[in-house]
């Protein structure tokens, strides 16, 4: 049988602008890490195997350095933008497993200014060369456009063309994730916007304005793994939440069918993930509470409403509508303020989702804390394409 596993400390940095602050991997590292063993009340000498996500270059043994150097197994992470749920799953896996006790899982992103190409590298194969090819033989190439927005503009464009959502809906996502980041210590934005300063920004990629695209951040979070045993040896029932189900999916032919844009994104390993994942955990979308969803734009958290369950295929503007996602609603969707403003450095955003979640059902979230929250979804996807979907409960 698999042994259950557990999130017993949480650490991040606050995310920075890139260039906005002096600092290298492993200066981040060491602050991210550094919380989270004081979160856990263990020492870095009991930590057994380590995996660290980058996805431009950081090693991760050099990362970790100056945190300590143990000897340890430490295994450097690349999944796209799911790099750090990556890091996530396989401390998981060592632990659920019974390889070991008590595993590192380390996110951490340096950025460069200005939005992401299309791939990492001189390779003429891009990570999403396939998404690109079924895009544009559906959809005109604009050549003045970058990839990102554009792929996942065309997918909103696509919903409404064929469900009837509108350019508002998309905003609200965007005010709606801004404004739950003012009350996060730790997210790169903390300003709260009106709808018309949302809908009237900058337009990036029709339908998307800026303040509603994620913009490229430094930073970096971490999380212990540890196995039901070492929670029991040392005591740490109270803090502990278990990571009671976590799936990967990555692409199948129908990510590439129909010429579809919201397919080419991701809908269809989300949908799988999250599947798998609640299904692990015994759970339903509808007893979740609270859920990190990866709205690297705000068409993207839309559209994943309808591939997590949360709203039939067609009707995810409907939950907009009831403002069910946000506090007072059905669910609460980004507290943290997600990616839009929490921000993305790409290495990390999935632990800090970690982070968030695990503050939520400690009950510690402070302003943020969603009343009552029991049962919490992660969702970090990356094109190319990885989605990871986790399912957390408090300890018992």
């Amino acid at each position: 049988m698999a042994n259950r596993t557990f999130v017993i400390g949480v650490g991040m940095t606050k995310f920075e602008k890139p260039g906005s602050r002096d600092w290298e991997y492993p200066d981040m590292a060491k602050e991210a890490v550094g919380k989270a063993l004081e979160d856990a009340g263990v020492a870095y000498d009991r930590v057994e195997q380590a995996y660290a996500g980058s996805m431009y270059g950081a090693m991760g043994q050099r990362a970790l350095y100056e945190t300590g150097m143990t000897g340890i197994p430490v295994m450097t992470v690349a999944n796209a933008c799911a790099t750090g749920s990556s890091a996530l799953f396989l401390a998981r896996q060592s632990v659920r497993g019974g390889l070991a006790d008590c595993v590192l899982a380390l996110g951490m992103e340096k950025m460069q200014k200005g939005s992401l190409g299309a791939g990492v590298g001189k390779s003429k194969v891009t990570i999403i060369d396939h998404h690109l090819n079924a895009m544009v033989a559906g959809r005109p190439w604009e050549m003045d456009k970058a990839p990102m927005p554009q792929m996942f503009g065309n997918a909103g464009r696509e919903h409404m063309e064929k469900y009837g959502s509108t350019p508002e809906h998309y905003a609200w996502i965007g005010w709606k994730n801004h404004k739950h980041s003012v009350n996060n210590p730790y997210a790169q934005f903390q300003t709260e916007y009106s709808l018309d300063d949302v809908r009237n920004a900058p337009m990036i990629f029709d339908p998307l304005t800026k303040l509603q695209c994620s913009p490229t951040s430094d930073g970096a979070a971490a999380a212990i793994v540890a196995s039901e045993r070492f929670v029991d040896e040392h005591g740490l029932w109270e803090q502990a939440v278990e990571i009671a189900g976590h799936h990967i999916a990555t692409d199948t032919p129908d990510s590439f069918a129909d010429h579809s844009s919201i397919q080419a994104v991701g809908f269809g390993v989300s949908r799988r993930a999250a599947r798998a994942a609640m299904d692990e955990a015994q759970v339903a979308i509808e007893d979740v509470d609270v859920i990190e969803l990866h709205d690297c734009f705000s068409a993207n958290e839309l559209i994943t409403y309808e591939a997590l369950g949360m709203a039939e295929v067609g009707e995810a503007h409907k939950l907009v509508e009831a403002e069910a996602t946000t506090y007072g609603g059905r669910w609460v969707v980004n507290p943290s303020g997600g990616l839009i403003s929490k921000g993305h450095p790409l290495g990390a955003t999935g632990i800090a989702q970690c982070a968030e979640l695990t503050w939520q059902l400690r009950g510690k979230a402070d302003a943020r804390q969603v009343e009552g929250a029991r049962v919490a979804l992660q969702h970090n996807i990356g094109l190319g394409s990885a989605c990871a979907v986790a399912v957390y409960k408090p300890a018992s």
